[in-house]
């Protein structure tokens, strides 16, 4: 079969055409639908000293990607929880003066064992394990 002149340039502007429209829509998917990026997994993480902690009072520390709160009681013990707000995946914070965990999107509460007191929080908060390892405060995941 043989091509003539007409046929080559319309099969050959054809293909230009496919490949300006690849080059124009390929970067806005790739924009759209981004890689999958692995995420570090963090076990354990240092969160400073106990004796610069102060009592009844909190610190919220970055494990990995997530916020984790630090409460040191009245009595000097330390306890850890996920800094998110079952409800909705706000911010939490400690209210030393009625020595709870709070929440202040919806005014949901917690004890200081993560359980859901009141308000819209439909589960507990995840704990976490805190060991003081030579006067440094370390924070793990409960296995």
């Amino acid at each position: 079969m043989k091509l003539d002149r007409r046929k080559f340039l319309n099969t050959l502007l054809g293909l230009g055409g496919v490949g300006g429209i690849f080059s124009v829509f390929y970067p806005i998917l790739s924009f759209l639908i981004p890689p999958k990026t692995a995420e570090p997994t963090v076990n354990s993480v240092k969160a400073g000293m106990s004796k610069d902690f102060p009592s009844n009072s909190s610190n919220i520390i970055k494990f990995g990607k997530k916020p984790v709160i630090l409460i040191k009681t009245d009595e000097g013990n330390f306890k850890a929880f996920s800094a998110t707000c079952t409800h909705l995946d706000c911010i939490v914070q400690y209210k030393n003066d009625t020595k709870q965990i709070w929440c202040a999107c919806h005014n949901g509460t917690y004890d200081l064992s993560g359980r859901n007191v009141s308000g819209p929080p439909p589960r507990p908060l995840e704990e976490y394990e805190v060991k003081i390892i030579k006067d440094e405060i370390v924070i793990t995941k409960v296995s």
